[in-house]
């Protein structure tokens, strides 16, 4: 099957570019002039590179050509931005114009990477599912609703006839996050030792590799129109560094601090190091108003209709802290 994918230079899309590959596609992969592309070259199989941007639709019309479908894990994650507009044209308007030229291209099937952040989760910590009711007014933050916007578009894509499958992935974690993401950030803060306190919150930690795996299976048995969680284990986040301190014999924080603390330091964050010298806070206000609500999913319907496998997510905590020590991102052992 030859695919056209998005993101592969990205956390996520890395790891499904590697396993569509080692399954026998034939990729395509979309990549910007700036792009990294280091890791690609480990992917292996028969895989192409073409130059263009989602916040330029027009650049990915030639290379959707001949394509059998479309995977599309691109997109602009960030929880602070000095340009919300550029985040939904990317996210938004970029994944309109991406399933309308699927379409015109004749792309039998398209699988969209969406998020768990465009779910309906509530402070009480409540397990929420594919059918938790949720709406825009939800979504904290431009990430959020940027990412709920073009989960609406594949719907309603989909609604029209259009096989388009949507993967909601919680928070992949593992190696390879190169950026590295909000999450990798805990993992990397923590190996360097700059936790010294901790909010009361919660996340859904997943194994990146069964993330990927879920990918080329939605290909072939996902229902168009349906979303599916992909997540693994449920997590405070003191939970989550005690793992942390378990594995490397760093010590885990004790001192939990109320909302109103973190949001306060969040706030100066935003302004002096964000606002006034023009680098990225190491807190944003969004991710404290996120922290709010535990974010415990549960991963049913993708069990039952894509034989997704919820893993322990230990061994892809101690894949990622390796990574990062071997990297650089951390100090070594």
């Amino acid at each position: 099957m030859k695919i056209f994918l998005t993101g592969a230079t990205g956390f996520v899309g890395f790891h499904v570019a590697r396993e569509l590959a080692s399954q026998g596609a034939t990729l395509r992969l979309l990549i910007r002039r700036t792009s990294n592309t280091r890791f690609l070259e480990s992917i292996g199989g028969s895989a192409e590179m073409c130059v263009g941007d989602l916040a330029e639709p027009e650049t990915l019309r030639s290379a959707m050509a001949d394509c059998e479908a479309v995977v599309h894990v691109a997109a602009d994650y960030r929880l602070w931005v000095r340009d919300p507009d550029a985040m939904y044209r990317a996210n938004v308007a970029g994944t309109r114009k991406l399933l309308e030229m699927a379409r015109e291209a004749g792309v039998r099937r398209v699988v969209y990477t969406s998020s768990v952040a465009t779910m309906g989760f509530r402070r009480d910590g409540l397990i929420v599912n594919e059918d938790t009711p949720v709406t825009l007014a939800h979504m904290v933050g431009h990430y959020k609703r940027s990412k709920f916007l073009a989960e609406q578009e594949a719907l309603r894509a989909a609604e029209t006839g259009q096989q388009v499958m949507i993967l909601n992935p919680t928070t992949p974690i593992g190696s390879h996050d190169g950026k590295p993401t909000p999450t990798g950030r805990i993992f990397v803060d923590f190996l360097h030792r700059r936790f010294p306190a901790y909010m009361d919150t919660g996340l859904n930690l997943v194994d990146v590799a069964e993330v990927a795996r879920a990918h080329a299976t939605a290909l072939e048995r996902g229902e168009p129109g349906r979303r599916y969680i992909l997540g693994g284990e449920n997590l405070t986040l003191k939970q989550i560094l005690d793992k942390l301190a378990a594995m490397t014999g760093i010590p885990s924080p004790t001192v939990e601090i109320p909302y109103w603390v973190a949001a306060t330091y969040a706030f100066f964050e935003e302004t002096l190091t964000g606002r006034i010298l023009g680098k990225e806070p190491r807190a944003t206000l969004e991710e404290v108003r996120m922290g709010r609500k535990k974010m415990f999913a549960s991963s049913a319907r993708a069990q039952q209709e894509l034989g997704f496998r919820v893993a322990p997510v230990y061994p892809a905590m101690r894949a990622s802290v390796e990574w990062f020590r071997a990297n650089g991102y951390a100090p070594a052992r």
